[in-house]
């Protein structure tokens, strides 16, 4: 198991999602994200905003995935 931020994923905080694949913390990122919106937090609106963004431009959203797949394939396992 291995551990990223959600500064490290690029939110605003260092809130740490763990999990065994890049996939399971970017998707525990995502809840926090929407969860965050729901409650109303703006201090992580931008980052959600731009993870929506993201998804628009496939290239952008590649480049930023493959590049937490390689951040996470390089930590250390927990």
């Amino acid at each position: 198991m291995k551990v990223m931020t959600c500064r490290g994923l690029g939110g605003p905080c260092d809130l740490e999602h763990r999990g065994d694949s890049a996939d399971e913390v970017i998707k525990a990122q995502d809840q926090q994200l929407q969860d965050a919106e729901a409650a109303g937090d703006v201090t992580h609106q931008e980052a959600r905003d731009a993870m929506k963004a993201g998804w628009e431009n496939p290239e952008q959203a590649m480049a930023w995935y493959r590049g937490i797949q390689e951040t996470f394939a390089a930590l250390p396992d927990r």
